[in-house]
């Protein structure tokens, strides 16, 4: 598994417009003869290949890709795996992968950039955790202190909105971005970081395991309840040459998020060790923690509003548009499998 949510971050400052788009070119996209037989909704592409995450936020993805929830229409979710985050990030600008789930403010670099990639559905919600040393109980005791994040993340919007809304500069922290997710825990346990700023379930191991530890914020005091923190976004020349495959994708994590609300349980016996690197015991707190949510197009507002802060940490230029995010996949998604989605707890509508 690759780090999402604990890796370098996005290291897009080196690519420029041209050198994502010719490396685009070399992103290849399974594609299997004999495609009269498959189902309509998948008739072009046998296999997509994508990159993950290993925060709750994919949890719909994992069940998509444990259980080949799209193998009915005929396709297949083959998993890429990366060596950190950043080249989870960078092999979905570069068109090695056609899919990924991951933070929207990753995709709002690589957008930014000119990578040719859409928000087409989203993954989860809520879940960030910034959490604190023992006594660091207030913001002003914060001045000074070290935070432990990941670059151009929404573990790092999250302290940065929060930190400025309660009176405190960003300046005023020492920034220390972390290579991994494991090396954030391992850190904040030896007491070299105060503050951590991590993802379910990582954030109520933290809680649990260092006796006196500070919950500072769970991101809904700011954001309120279901706050986006990743999407799934598709590659352009994917969405041009085969459609249907993006929407049997959807589909398949619409029937996985279904699952996941009615035996949450059952799948976590399943994904613990194989998904997440994690003791059943906190997957159970982090699995209430984060919740999964496909459709996300309540969410629009929110995700772009978000550009303000991305843009203050220097990782944008330009605001991107309406146009970054193409709701009508998951729209169509919907309109296959109404049964499934009227049964869901967590969508738009």
């Amino acid at each position: 598994m690759c780090d999402c949510h604990g890796g370098l971050g996005l290291a897009i400052p080196a690519m420029n417009r041209r050198s994502l788009l010719q490396a685009s070119a070399l992103g290849t996209i399974t594609m299997a003869g004999g495609m009269m037989g498959l189902p309509r909704s998948a008739r072009a592409a046998a296999t997509v290949k994508a990159a993950h995450g290993d925060g709750f936020c994919n949890v719909a993805f994992f069940i998509a890709h444990a259980r080949q929830l799209a193998r009915d229409d005929g396709l297949t979710l083959q998993f890429v795996n990366s060596p950190s985050f950043a080249e989870q990030v960078t092999f979905l600008g570069t068109g090695q992968v056609d899919v990924s789930v991951l933070p929207y403010t990753n995709f709002m670099a690589l957008y930014d950039a000119g990578a040719p990639v859409t928000i087409v559905a989203g993954g989860g919600v809520q879940g960030i955790y910034l959490v604190a040393q023992p006594g660091l109980d207030m913001p002003a005791k914060l001045k000074g202190k070290t935070l432990g994040t990941f670059q151009n993340n929404t573990l790092e919007v999250l302290p940065y909105d929060w930190l400025k809304k309660n009176g405190v500069a960003y300046k005023d922290v020492t920034v220390r971005y972390m290579d991994s997710i494991g090396d954030m825990v391992a850190a904040f346990k030896a007491g070299s970081i105060d503050i951590a700023s991590t993802i379910e379930p990582y954030g109520s191991a933290l809680l649990s395991e260092v006796k006196g530890s500070v919950l500072l914020s769970d991101g809904v005091d700011i954001y309120g309840p279901q706050y986006t923190d990743c999407v799934l976004a598709a590659s352009n020349a994917l969405l041009a040459k085969d459609p249907k495959s993006v929407q049997a994708l959807i589909k398949a994590m619409l029937k996985a998020q279904l699952l996941w609300e009615q035996d949450r349980e059952g799948l976590l016996a399943e994904l613990v060790g194989t998904y997440y690197k994690t003791s059943l015991e906190n997957a159970r707190i982090g699995g209430k923690a984060q919740l999964a949510k496909v459709d996300q197009r309540a969410q629009t507002d929110f995700i772009l509003n978000r550009v303000d802060s991305v843009m203050a940490l220097g990782y944008i230029k330009k605001k991107p548009g309406k146009d970054a995010i193409d709701w009508s996949y998951l729209e169509a998604a919907i309109a296959e499998v109404p049964d499934v989605y009227a049964k869901l707890k967590y969508k738009s509508a």
